[in-house]
């Protein structure tokens, strides 16, 4: 468990991940949503939904330690432009950010901000739970089902964890936002289930699979997703 919160927090880095680290993903994830939850009610209860909203977003940021974001841009930088399979590859391992990562990421966070901001009335604490389990029981069952890109790379030592099984943890997550937050809450979970393929298949036709950089896309994606559908008016 603890090289699972030292990968996808800023706690604990430096451990090395190994085969039994993609297990804990979820249950990591759902403490994240956790922590986040706790902050959301805080932010909530001092400001307006719209300040707690941001402060949720840089919250989420901070302690993830930016990774998934590095992931997005440049898998936004190298799926989006028009280039061969080898040249993508190269672009997501270059530091630098570049024109299409420049215009993802910061839609992407403002569509967090805005689907924060607009169920703050409505959603429960449970919601960021949930949807932050599933969005890395995601990250964790899809290298069991989709080939790795590379020969090597920042995800090649936890392959040997992933299952197809890790995808049970999406039943929880669905029945309990389901149960919290009714008829949105029902397809919240199926709709971040559905961009998530839709990233992966994109990938798989670019590159030939997935990358670090694609799941770490997958988790934001997910997650905004989820997120849009609790702000549907009631």
């Amino acid at each position: 468990m603890l090289t699972a919160v030292a990968f996808l927090t800023v706690v604990g880095r430096g451990r090395t991940p190994d085969g039994h680290t993609f297990k804990w993903f979820p249950v990591v994830g759902a403490g994240i949503g956790a922590l986040l939850a706790g902050v959301w009610w805080a932010a909530s209860e001092l400001w307006s939904p719209a300040l707690a909203a941001a402060i949720v977003v840089a919250t989420d940021l901070a302690v993830t330690g930016l990774i998934h974001l590095d992931g997005l841009a440049d898998s936004a930088d190298g799926l989006l432009p028009h280039l061969d399979r080898e040249r993508r590859l190269r672009v997501m391992r270059q530091p630098d950010v570049g024109a299409f990562a420049l215009g993802v990421v910061p839609v992407v966070l403002l569509l967090r901000w805005a689907a924060l901001a607009d169920a703050a009335g409505t959603a429960t604490d449970l919601s960021l739970i949930a949807i932050w389990c599933a969005s890395r029981t995601l990250v964790a069952t899809i290298p069991a089902l989709v080939p790795y890109a590379r020969s090597e790379g920042l995800a090649t030592a936890l392959l040997g964890g992933a299952s197809p099984w890790l995808g049970l943890w999406l039943l929880p997550c669905a029945v309990g936002l389901a149960v919290s937050e009714g008829a949105a809450g029902a397809v919240a979970i199926p709709v971040a289930v559905a961009a998530s393929a839709a990233v992966v298949l994109f990938a798989r036709h670019r590159l030939g699979g997935y990358t670090g950089d694609v799941l770490g896309a997958i988790v934001l994606v997910s997650e905004t997703a989820a997120l849009a559908v609790l702000a549907l008016p009631s």
